[in-house]
C-alpha cells in the first residue's frame, strides 16, 4: 500500500487579511516541506479568513480572493515548493451574488477548496452542504456545489470536501465511496463548543466508515469576533481507529504517515451518489516517499471542562484585542467573582502590563470587596488604579431628584462613564463582567456595569464562573504559581452593593436554582411547561421566564463576548424585541 506523509496546518488566519493569511501558508508549507509532507492542508476560507459575512457581496473582495489564490500558488513555486500539494481554502464565485439583480441560477460566491501544484490552481472543489443554524447563514453567502473533486496524488485517490460537508450524511462522502478514493481532506472552520470535540470523533467515525475511506480533518484556530476555533485536528482510518490529534487551542502542524489503498479506478469524470459528479485530476509530480522509520503525530488527550473553557476564552479575548490592534484592555475591578475571572483571562491572554483594573468603590461598597479587589491586583500584577465614585454620584443627586433603583443605576452609570473615559484619553479597550446568567434576565444596568467593547464571560453561565475560578486557581497551585482569584471573591455572597446590604439573592433565585432553568430555556428552548415536568419550581420558572423575556432589548446592546455554549446570545439566538409571545403557566 502507498504510504502519503500528510501534513494538517491548524493555523490562525484573520478575516480580511489576504496578504498575511497567505505568508501564513507559506510559512506553514515550508515547515510541512521541511518535514518531509507530501500533502499540506489548510483549514477553511484560509485565505479570506472565516467567517467573511457580507463580505461575500462585495465583488472587489471576490476579485481579491480569486486572484490571491493564483498568486500564492506562483508564491510557493517560486519559493521552491512548488512540486508539494498545498489544499487550501478560499472564496470563489462562477457568478453574480445571489443578492443582485443580475444573479443567475445555480451560480454565485462559492466556500471553496484550492490544490495548489508547480505554479497553478490545479483542482477546485466547491462545498456542498451548507450550514444554515445557529451561527451559519452560508445559505444567504453561498450556492452548493455538486461535483466531487479527486485527485490522485502518488498513487491515492484523494477526495476534497470541506467542514459541513462532514456533518451530513449521503452527498460529498457517500459519492467518495463510490469513486473509491482512499483518503477524504475535510478543511474546516468549525467553531468552539464545550464538549464539541466529544461529538467530532465519533462523527468522522462514522463518515470514513461511509466514505470507506481514511479522514484528514484540519480545523483552524484563533478567535473572530464572538466565535473562537480550537484545533482538534486529527486523521482516522475507515475503520475508525484513531491515528493521530492535534491539540485544541494552538497553532500546530500534525504530521503522520498515512497508509492508503492504491487508486484502482480508471479516472474520468461521471455521475455518482445523490446527484454528484465526479471531477478526477492526476499529479504526475509529488515529493518522494520520505526514507527512515514512519513519523506519528502523535495523539493528545482531551483535557477537563473547566480547562477547555478557560483556553477558549483567553484564546477569545487574546485575538478580540489583538486582531483589532488594541493596545491594552481596562475593566472595573468589585471585588466580586465576575470581575475576578475577567481580570485573571485578560492577564493570561495578554499580559498583566497590558490590563488596568479599576476600583470604582461607592459608599456602599464593602471594605472586604476594595481589599478582595487589591488583592486581586497584586496577585496578577496588572496595572491598578482607584477612582472614588461617591463624589461623581453626590453631584448628580444635587442636580436630580432620584430615588430607590433609579440611584442604583447612577451609580453603575458612573463607573460606565469612567471607565469609558480612560478608554477614550488613555486608548484601553472596554472589557464588561457580566455573566451570561445576568444577561439572561436583564439584571445589569444600560450603560453602566453593561458598558464595553468585549465581555470575556458573556457566555458563562455563573455557576460555571465559579467553577472557572476554581479550576484557574487550582492550575495556578499544581503549577507552583500565585493563585490569581482571591479566595473571598470566590466564597462570598454575590452583590451588585448599590444599596445597604444588598445580595443578588434579594433580587433572584439562587444561582444553583437559576441556572439549570436557564440552561433548559435558553439553550435547549424548552417552553415552561417542559421546565416545570424537570422538576423546577412552578412559580420560579414563571418568574424567570418573564424575566428572560422582557430582557430582550438590553441583550440586543451587549457587548459581543466568546461562544463557548451551544447557543450564546447574539448571533445563535434570534428572539424579536417587540413579543408578546409569553410562556404563561
Amino acid at each position: 500500500m502507498p504510504t502519503l506523509r500528510l501534513a494538517l496546518s491548524q493555523v490562525n488566519p484573520s478575516v480580511g487579511d489576504l496578504a498575511g493569511n497567505a505568508d501564513l501558508v507559506r510559512s506553514w508549507t515550508r515547515q510541512a516541506a521541511d518535514a518531509g509532507a507530501q500533502l499540506v492542508l489548510f483549514p477553511e476560507m484560509m485565505l479570506t479568513g472565516y467567517p467573511v459575512e457580507d463580505l461575500v457581496f462585495r465583488r472587489s473582495f471576490v476579485a481579491a480572493s480569486q486572484a490571491a489564490v493564483q498568486r500564492l500558488a506562483a508564491d510557493l513555486a517560486e519559493d521552491g515548493l512548488g512540486d508539494l500539494p498545498v489544499v487550501v481554502g478560499y472564496l470563489d464565485a462562477d457568478g453574480p451574488p445571489q443578492v443582485s439583480g443580475d444573479a443567475e441560477p445555480g451560480r454565485g460566491a462559492r466556500n471553496a477548496a484550492a490544490l495548489l501544484h508547480r505554479g497553478t490552481v490545479v483542482a477546485r472543489y466547491f462545498k456542498h452542504h451548507l450550514p444554515n443554524y445557529g451561527v451559519f447563514d452560508e445559505d444567504r453567502y453561498f450556492v452548493s456545489g455538486d461535483q466531487l473533486t479527486v485527485v490522485r496524488i502518488g498513487g491515492v485517490d484523494v477526495a476534497l470536501t470541506i467542514c459541513e460537508d462532514l456533518w451530513q450524511a449521503g452527498g460529498p462522502f457517500a459519492a467518495a465511496r463510490q469513486a473509491g478514493v482512499g483518503l477524504v481532506v475535510n478543511i474546516n472552520g468549525s467553531p468552539y463548543e464545550l464538549n464539541k470535540d466529544d461529538i467530532r470523533l465519533p462523527l468522522v467515525r462514522r463518515r470514513a466508515a461511509e466514505a470507506g475511506a481514511a479522514i484528514a480533518y484540519v480545523n483552524m484556530i484563533g478567535g473572530q469576533d464572538e466565535l473562537v476555533f480550537e484545533g482538534d485536528s486529527m486523521i482516522v482510518t475507515p475503520d475508525g481507529e484513531l491515528l493521530t490529534r492535534a491539540p485544541q487551542f494552538v497553532e500546530h502542524l500534525l504530521v503522520h504517515d498515512v497508509e492508503l489503498p492504491a487508486a484502482t479506478m480508471a479516472p474520468g469524470s461521471r455521475n455518482v451518489a445523490d446527484g454528484m459528479r465526479v471531477a478526477h485530476h492526476t499529479l504526475d509530480v509529488i515529493p518522494p516517499a520520505p526514507s527512515g522509520p514512519a513519523v506519528a503525530g502523535g495523539l493528545i488527550e482531551p483535557v477537563a471542562d473547566e480547562a477547555e473553557v478557560w483556553h477558549a476564552l483567553v484564546l477569545g479575548l487574546r485575538d478580540y484585542v489583538n486582531k483589532n490592534r488594541f493596545a491594552s484592555v481596562v475593566l472595573g475591578l468589585s471585588g466580586g467573582i465576575d470581575s475576578a475571572v475577567v481580570a485573571a483571562l485578560a492577564v493570561d491572554a495578554l499580559g498583566p502590563d497590558r490590563v488596568v483594573g479599576v476600583s470604582l468603590p461607592s459608599q456602599h461598597s464593602s471594605e472586604h470587596s476594595r481589599e478582595d479587589a487589591a488583592d486581586l491586583a497584586k496577585r496578577t500584577g496588572l496595572d491598578y488604579r482607584v477612582e472614588p465614585i461617591q463624589p461623581m454620584v453626590d453631584a448628580f443627586l444635587a442636580n436630580l431628584s432620584l430615588s430607590g433603583i433609579a440611584v442604583e443605576n447612577l451609580q453603575a452609570r458612573v463607573r460606565g462613564v469612567i471607565l469609558m473615559a480612560l478608554s477614550n484619553q488613555e486608548g484601553h479597550l472596554v472589557l464588561t463582567t457580566g455573566n451570561k446568567s445576568e444577561l439572561a434576565v436583564g439584571y445589569s444596568t444600560l450603560y453602566g456595569d453593561s458598558v464595553g467593547g468585549f465581555n470575556p464571560i458573556k457566555d458563562v453561565w455563573k455557576t460555571l464562573v465559579w467553577r472557572l475560578a476554581k479550576w484557574r486557581n487550582a492550575d495556578a497551585a499544581r503549577r507552583g504559581d500565585t493563585a490569581p482569584i482571591p479566595e473571598n471573591s470566590i466564597g462570598k455572597p454575590p452583590s451588585a452593593e448599590l444599596s445597604p446590604g444588598q445580595l443578588d439573592s434579594d433580587s433572584l433565585p439562587d444561582y444553583d436554582v437559576l441556572d439549570p432553568i436557564l440552561i433548559g430555556y435558553v439553550d435547549g428552548d424548552l417552553g415552561r411547561d417542559g421546565l416545570v415536568e424537570s422538576g423546577h419550581d412552578p412559580a420560579v420558572v414563571d418568574k424567570v421566564l418573564r424575566l428572560v423575556d422582557t430582557a430582550e432589548y438590553k441583550r440586543r446592546q451587549s457587548a459581543p463576548g466568546t461562544k463557548i455554549s451551544m447557543k450564546a446570545f447574539g448571533r445563535d439566538r434570534r428572539l424579536p424585541i417587540t413579543n408578546r409571545w409569553r410562556e404563561n403557566g
